[in-house]
C-alpha cells in the first residue's frame, strides 16, 4: 500500500513538473514574440523615418556624425544600390542602341566593339540642290580632284561624336590614331545620254583622294587614294561604280579631313553609296 502511494506522489510531481515546464516555455514563447514584433515595428518606424527625414538636418550634422549613424549608413547603402542598378541599365541600353547604330553604318565594327569615344560618319546629300558642290580648283590650292563640300552629319545615317563637320571637313579634337574610311559612288551615263561618241571612247578615269589638313603647314596632305579605270557604258543602262578605301593615320588636334574626287559631276550623293567618316582607335 505505501509503495502504490509513493508512486502515485512521483506522478503527481512529475506531472506538475512537465505542466510547469510547458507553462514557462509558453510564457516565454509569448514574451519573445511580443518582444519581436516590438522591435520589428520600431525598426520598420526608424526605416521609415530614416526614408522620410534623411535629408533633415543634414547640413548641420558633421560629416563624423553622419558617418555613425545608423540610419546615414542604411540609406547611404540604399541609395547606392538604386543608383548602381539604374546605372547598369542605362548603360546597358544605351551602349546596345548606339553600337546597333555605329555597326549599321559603319560595317567595319562588329557588335561586340565597344562605342569609339570619338568618331563621325558623313553622309552624302542626295535630296538637295548644293548636293554636287564642288571646289572645281585642282592645281591651284594644292590638292588633287574636286573637294566635296556637301556633307550631311546630322539626320538619316550620320552622326557626329566628339567631332565637327565644317564645310565639308571634319574636324580632329584630340590626338591620336585614328581609322579613317571613305566611299563614294558613280553614276556614269550611258551613250543614250550623252551628246557624241568622243565620250564614250575616252572613258573615265575615277580616282578617290582623302587629305589631311594641318594649321601648321600651308598644303593639305594626301593620305590615301584609290582609282579605276571604267569605261562609258553603251546601251541604255548607266554605269554604276564605287570606290572605297580605309587605313589608319596619327592625326593631331585641329587636323582636318576633307574628300576629293575626280569627276564629281557623275557622283551619285545617296548616303548608303557615298559617306566617309573616321574614329579614335587610340
Amino acid at each position: 500500500m505505501a509503495v502504490s502511494v509513493s508512486l502515485q506522489c512521483l506522478g503527481l510531481i512529475i506531472l506538475a513538473a512537465v505542466l510547469l515546464q510547458t507553462i514557462a516555455v509558453a510564457i516565454s514563447f509569448m514574451y519573445f514574440n511580443k518582444v519581436l514584433n516590438t522591435m520589428q515595428e520600431s525598426f520598420s518606424r526608424s526605416s521609415v523615418s530614416c526614408m522620410i527625414n534623411a535629408n533633415q538636418g543634414s547640413k548641420s550634422e558633421d560629416s563624423e556624425d553622419k558617418k555613425s549613424d545608423p540610419c546615414w549608413q542604411v540609406t547611404q547603402q540604399l541609395h547606392y544600390h538604386i543608383e548602381k542598378t539604374m546605372a547598369d541599365r542605362f548603360q546597358s541600353e544605351i551602349s546596345t542602341a548606339m553600337r546597333d547604330k555605329l555597326t549599321e553604318v559603319i560595317p567595319i565594327l562588329s557588335p561586340g566593339v565597344p562605342l569609339p569615344k570619338v568618331a563621325a560618319h558623313v553622309t552624302g546629300v542626295s535630296s538637295s540642290t548644293e548636293a554636287k558642290k564642288a571646289d572645281g580648283s585642282r592645281s591651284g590650292k594644292g590638292y588633287l580632284g574636286e573637294r566635296i563640300r556637301a556633307w550631311e552629319g546630322q539626320r538619316g545615317l550620320s552622326f557626329l561624336q566628339n567631332m565637327e563637320l565644317r564645310e565639308g571637313e571634319l574636324l580632329v579634337p584630340r590626338a591620336g590614331l585614328y581609322y579613317i574610311y571613305a566611299q563614294t559612288y558613280f553614276r556614269l551615263p550611258s551613250t543614250g545620254e550623252t551628246d557624241g561618241e568622243m565620250v564614250e571612247e575616252e572613258g573615265a578615269q575615277l580616282v578617290q583622294y582623302i587629305y589631311k589638313k594641318m594649321s601648321s603647314y600651308p598644303v593639305p596632305i594626301l593620305l590615301m587614294k584609290s582609282s579605276r579605270s571604267a569605261c562609258w557604258p553603251r546601251g541604255p543602262e548607266p554605269g554604276l561604280f564605287s570606290l572605297h578605301q580605309a587605313g589608319t593615320a596619327f592625326l593631331q588636334p585641329a587636323d582636318r579631313l576633307f574628300i576629293s574626287v575626280s569627276n564629281a559631276s557623275t557622283m551619285e550623293m545617296d548616303g548608303r553609296a557615298s559617306y566617309f567618316g573616321a574614329f579614335l582607335v587610340g
